[in-house]
């Protein structure tokens, strides 16, 4: 960890440096940071001087670009905006996390550029975009098939299962979704954009906090209306996530009227027996246990009941495991299409945030008790078609 905490020294000065006195970082000799630092010049050849034919898409704090670098590696550089108030920040935020991760399911960093006002950060350049560029697509979502769908779905929580468990520092991403699930050539999961990410240092197992920041229709309902943030909070968005990948559309959507919200709406066809009748269309082949259990397990993590949540550890063992079988759902936390959250008390909270992370493992939790709980060998469906 000594050359990690001496990187991260070494942007602390050249944040100072660009920020309070306007000086170029570009003076000060990259050699003695291992390659961590692009000058601005590299990087505005490797993009056409950063032209929009370059343009990979914009994020929550600036625009991403494409570059080929002079070695010929193409790159991803994200460009902070310079209008942003509290980029800053975020972007320290991420090259400290990102300089401390590394795990197959989670974007590499390659560097970053401070000079001047201008900040950005150099990722590997994945050729697939985004998750949501494919998923919302009519025509592109024909590309992911069933095994792709589920591969993604269980890579995102091999990368939650890493930084939650298993990395240096326990990490919160706070913003998972799927324009920030980003795919390689051979459409692989990879999670990007941790600009919003918080560490959870020693033991700790939530906190507090008066700044909401996240993605509306994706965020826990205790996090998004009394602050409480805990892994469970990712759970949840993730479960969301699972529901769109199988679903194939947004989690809310106006124009499906009485079915805009995708998780009210999976709950409901859950309760009357017809999960099936959530798969996406394009589908025309699939595994029909599978896609039914992703559903399930999309419900458990959506859970309003926190501690009935699985954590990511959970998760995995259900994806990875032939013959688990998952218990009941319980009622999601979800706004409705009023815009109202539908939540247990802050007093509430207090005593159940903290509770067993494995209680999803060993009990049902008041789910519709004529739903039959699924596994992926066991379960008798009917056809995909069935209800349409």
């Amino acid at each position: 960890m000594g050359f990690l905490s001496y990187l991260c020294s070494c942007l602390d000065k050249r944040l100072k440096s660009a920020t309070n006195h306007g000086g170029s970082a570009a003076d000060e000799d990259a050699s003695d940071t291992n390659g961590l630092f692009f000058q601005l010049s590299t990087l505005q050849i490797a993009t056409c001087f950063f032209s929009d034919l370059n343009k990979l898409g914009h994020g929550g704090f600036g625009p991403v670009y494409k570059g080929l670098m002079p070695s010929g590696e193409e790159v991803a550089v994200k460009k902070l905006s310079l209008n942003s108030r509290q980029g800053i920040r975020e972007f320290t935020n991420e090259v400290r996390l990102l300089l401390k991760v590394q795990h197959r399911n989670l974007v590499t960093l390659l560097g970053c550029c401070v000079e001047g006002p201008e900040k950005m950060l150099v990722y590997e350049y994945l050729p697939n975009k985004s998750l949501d560029y494919f998923l919302f697509d009519r025509e592109k979502a024909s590309s992911l098939d069933w095994m792709t769908r589920f591969r993604i779905i269980t890579g995102v929580a091999r990368g939650l299962l890493y930084l939650h468990e298993e990395a240096p520092v326990r990490i919160l991403h706070r913003d998972i979704k799927a324009s920030n699930i980003l795919l390689d050539e051979l459409l692989n999961p990879k999670i990007s954009d941790f600009g919003l990410a918080r560490l959870f240092p020693g033991d700790d197992t939530h906190l507090n906090t008066f700044k909401i920041s996240g993605t509306h229709g994706y965020m826990a309902p205790e996090y998004a209306m009394h602050g409480y943030l805990s892994v469970k909070s990712d759970v949840f968005s993730y479960g969301v996530l699972v529901l769109e990948i199988v679903s194939g559309r947004k989690n809310f959507d106006l124009r499906l009227r009485e079915k805009a919200d995708l998780l009210t709406y999976t709950w409901a066809l859950y309760g009357e027996g017809k999960t099936l009748e959530l798969v996406d269309r394009s589908l025309t082949i699939c595994n029909k246990d599978e896609a039914a259990m992703c559903v399930q397990l999309g419900l458990l993590c959506c859970q309003q009941s926190i501690p009935d949540r699985p954590d990511m550890n959970s998760v995995h063992l259900m994806l990875s495991s032939d013959s688990f079988t998952l218990p009941k759902p319980g009622k999601p936390g979800t706004h409705g299409r009023g815009g109202h959250w539908t939540t247990t008390t802050t007093s509430a909270l207090t005593n159940t945030i903290t509770g067993s992370t494995n209680t999803a493992l060993t009990k049902g939790s008041g789910g519709n008790s004529s739903v039959e709980d699924y596994s992926r060998n066991s379960m008798s469906v009917s056809s995909i078609d069935e209800g349409r």
